[in-house]
């Protein structure tokens, strides 16, 4: 069964409540004062069954100028609307300004309803049929079938029913039931021994009893404790329905119009907006820089300024790129819809599509920032996905951030980056937690700027192995987290573009200077070491004949990471061999007697307690002996 969303929209006292209950049976005028002005003044909710089996939900909108801001909240998740006309009053200013609400929001389907066809004859409604067509030349309705009813004898209601069944059967497409859920909030209120109730149209995704979800952008979490489909109580409701939903840890107070439901850490609280802004035909205000405007998009309104990017004002049937500096923080996905007025007088002059729901601010007249709202204007998801991860170069960007950002579901995402990844476009990274995508501009980028930085380390200090890791990092990645860079190091390693020895990165043809001077600086140190045997020598008493002791301390390096030498203590170095020795003969000693001191070692090597005390202690690091007891007492490990 197909969940549809009927609206109605229409000027004020053109029948459209009395149709609706003509339709289901059912008054949606809930309030006092509605009833007694003869008024919908808030949103009204009901539904009926088509005779093919799929259930309409209706929204009653209101049609009186003063309540526009509920009639806009009435369109979220609409797929039909009833544009309903009085057949002895035709076409008046709340119905053309309706219809031009109704455009900007993307709303494609509808039936023009001429309602009270009792009360006029048939020459009447022939007229008013023709300045019907006439007014709707041009716009989004003038294919739109008309069908004439009276909602107070019934008459025509059976085949407007016939015709609604046709186009939500052949030409409404269902909504996307496995992408985030998504909730705008247009009522919330308290219900005696169960708490807060929310209600509104879901337009995407499926939400289920026992779901925690976040309300945006109040940022609380929230348990799902039943789920309400017209009247009916469900386990899950679906994209396409309007739902009332009873939650846990949110209070009624805490809620406003403009809240929207939806999974935790799926979308991101903004208030800058990149739009596309459509102005009206018929509207009578051109748009100028920096003006205050109300906006409407889902259930919200929030007053914001206009930032017009790529031009100096928009007028009538002109549209733009604009950042919209909103008052207050939002919600909201890219792609979706909005309605713009002007702040006094409250008139309607324009509305369009978000481009990019977590912008940041952006300077006039910049041609890459226009280029990049271009691209996000006529691209597709993946194109949107990979602007930001090109944008997240020095970061890199995870898909839960990307999902975050466009509020868009993991799974979308991983499409998106494995259709990216498979065009060469990104790289992806896939951690313990999360995965992390980068841009192909940027890995060309970091790696000249690697390769540079590596053939200018090297020339300045030719007697080291390379760059330490570290040090790369924390010189030209230092935005980039380590772990992240690790995986980054082993790409390029993998591709060929550096080498790595132990800790150092080095260009892949690089080989450590091994000149006259090294020769010369090598020989003294294994000189010096060879004749001090067991009697250490400190690094700061070898005579190095003017060697410079940075140079003196890279071609140290080197014998250590060749293992010609190894660090007994931070000042004292010997020969490997030596280290070697002293481990067997420590190790034969303590085969025969489990105690072995410093002044036996001493003896054992015909050397002071200086030395002895180090090569113990150099035992201990390595495992073959531990402290027992006294300072100068070791036992086997």
């Amino acid at each position: 069964m197909k969940n549809i969303i009927i609206g109605t929209a229409g000027h004020i006292d053109h029948g459209k409540t009395t149709l609706i209950k003509a339709l289901t049976g059912r008054n949606t005028d809930r309030w006092e004062e509605e009833q007694r002005r003869g008024i919908t003044i808030d949103l009204g909710f009901t539904y009926f069954d088509l005779p093919g089996g799929d259930r309409a939900g209706i929204i009653d909108v209101p049609g009186h100028e003063k309540f526009i801001n509920n009639m806009v909240a009435g369109v979220v998740g609409m797929d039909l609307v009833l544009l309903v006309i009085a057949a002895d009053e035709g076409i008046m200013p709340q119905t053309r300004e309706h219809m031009d609400i109704l455009g900007l929001l993307g709303i494609e389907k509808s039936i023009i309803v001429l309602n009270k066809c009792d009360l006029v004859d048939e020459e009447w409604i022939e007229l008013v049929e023709e300045e019907i067509r006439e007014e709707l030349s041009g716009t989004f309705l003038e294919k739109a079938p008309v069908v004439r009813v009276s909602a107070a004898t019934g008459e025509g209601l059976d085949h407007l029913i016939e015709v609604i069944g046709h186009m939500s059967s052949d030409e409404v497409i269902e909504k996307d039931i496995h992408t985030i859920p998504r909730l705008p909030i247009d009522r919330a209120f308290t219900m005696s021994g169960f708490g807060t109730i929310i209600t509104g149209t879901l337009v995407s995704g499926t939400i289920r009893k026992e779901d925690t979800l976040e309300m945006y952008p109040i940022g609380k979490e929230c348990k799902i404790r039943s789920i309400q489909v017209h009247g009916q109580d469900k386990k899950e409701c679906y994209a396409g329905q309007r739902v009332a939903i009873n939650l846990s840890n949110v209070k009624k107070k805490e809620i406003k119009r403009g809240c929207v439901l939806a999974p935790p850490d799926s979308m991101k609280n903004t208030d800058l907006l990149d739009v596309k802004l459509n102005v009206l035909d018929s509207s009578m205000r051109v748009l100028t820089n920096h003006t205050r405007l109300h906006f409407f998009t889902g259930t919200s309104e929030i007053l914001c300024r206009a930032v017009l990017l790529d031009k100096e004002e928009i007028g009538p049937g002109e549209s733009g790129y604009v950042q919209l500096r909103l008052e207050e923080e939002i919600a909201v996905r890219r792609g979706d819809k909005f309605v713009v007025r002007f702040y006094s007088p409250m008139e309607t002059i324009g509305g369009g599509v978000i481009l990019e729901p977590n912008p940041g601010v952006k300077k006039r007249f910049q041609e890459s920032v226009i280029e990049e709202l271009r691209q996000k204007e006529s691209g597709s998801s993946a194109d949107v996905i990979e602007l930001h991860v090109k944008k997240h170069g020095d970061t890199l960007i995870t898909v839960a951030e990307l999902a975050k950002l466009t509020a868009l579901s993991a799974d979308e995402v991983q499409k998106d980056i494995k259709e990216l990844e498979e065009q060469g476009l990104v790289t992806v990274f896939e951690m313990r937690k999360d995965t992390y995508a980068w841009h192909a501009d940027s890995i060309r980028e970091a790696r000249a700027v690697l390769t540079e930085a590596l053939k200018k380390y090297e020339a300045t200090y030719p007697y080291r192995y390379g760059m330490k890791k570290a040090e790369v990092q924390t010189t030209y990645f230092q935005k980039i987290r380590p772990n992240v860079f690790d995986r980054i190091v082993e790409y390029f390693v993998s591709q060929g573009d550096i080498r790595r020895v132990e800790e150092f990165l080095c260009t892949p043809e690089y080989e450590v200077r091994k000149d006259s001077d090294y020769q010369k600086v090598s020989g003294y140190f294994l000189d010096t070491f060879q004749k001090a045997g067991f009697d250490f020598v400190r690094y700061s008493e070898i005579d190095l004949k003017g060697t410079p002791k940075e140079t003196a301390d890279d071609i140290l390096n080197i014998l250590l990471t060749e293992g010609r030498i190894v660090k007994v203590t931070e000042e004292m170095f010997t020969l490997t061999e030596y280290m070697e020795e002293a481990k067997e003969k420590i190790r034969a000693h303590l085969a025969e007697d489990p105690l072995i001191t410093i002044a036996q070692v001493r003896d054992m090597f015909q050397t002071s307690r200086k030395s002895a005390k180090p090569i113990l202690e150099y035992m201990d690091a390595l495992k073959i002996t531990k402290k027992m007891g006294a300072e100068s007492e070791r036992v086997a490990y």
